[in-house]
């Protein structure tokens, strides 16, 4: 009923200036946590299952409400194992696994393996407030792409000119991260 392609441009010209915000460390926490968690749910459900698009809104959400590393963590985890379990299964039930999509997983498995460690290590390592803006600035990166990408595929602006997006983008991003990075040097360090 809906060409995912349009429903991608939507998705993705929506978020990309709520990223951007988020990335410049402008939040609104949503009171209401409880009454707009079944709404944002399904609305996520049903944008992963028509576009693939979860990750961003899901990214925007938790770190607008300004969870701590290991709440963000922990509730990106929770719901990627449903989406994924349940995809996996609605994907099983359909037939869609054929030999070759299997034969990823020679290539996809040992990458996890070794990033999950790897991401452990390093999560660790940084404050809350440098994970956040580095979650949002890699979220305003793969969204910024994703915008060229449906550009060329919507056949709004051809390929090389689509690009332009993603440049704008890691532009900002990198001037707002570069603006938090000097922000943070200046400040006397904290006596504890």
């Amino acid at each position: 009923m809906v060409q995912p392609g349009w429903l991608k441009f939507v998705t993705y010209v929506v978020l990309l200036p709520l990223i951007l915000l988020q990335a410049a460390g402008i939040r609104m926490p949503i009171r209401a946590e409880r009454a707009v968690g079944v709404p944002f749910g399904m609305g996520i459900g049903t944008l992963y299952s028509v576009t693939t698009i979860s990750g961003p809104p899901l990214a925007v959400f938790l770190n607008n409400q300004g969870y701590a590393k290991q709440e963000f963590r922990g509730a990106v985890t929770l719901v990627r194992v449903v989406e994924s379990t349940l995809s996996a299964t609605a994907y099983f039930l359909l037939g869609l696994y054929t030999l070759e999509s299997t034969r990823l997983l020679s290539y996809i498995v040992p990458s996890v393996l070794a990033g999950i460690p790897l991401g452990t290590w390093l999560i660790r390592r940084m404050d809350s407030e440098t994970f956040r803006r580095l979650c949002m600035s890699f979220d305003a990166v793969i969204v910024g792409f994703g915008v060229s990408k449906v550009l060329i595929e919507l056949g709004l602006v051809p390929s090389p000119a689509a690009y332009a997006v993603l440049a704008a983008v890691v532009l900002i991003d990198g001037c707002l991260l570069r603006r938090f990075f000097n922000t943070r040097a200046a400040q006397p360090p904290e006596e504890g």
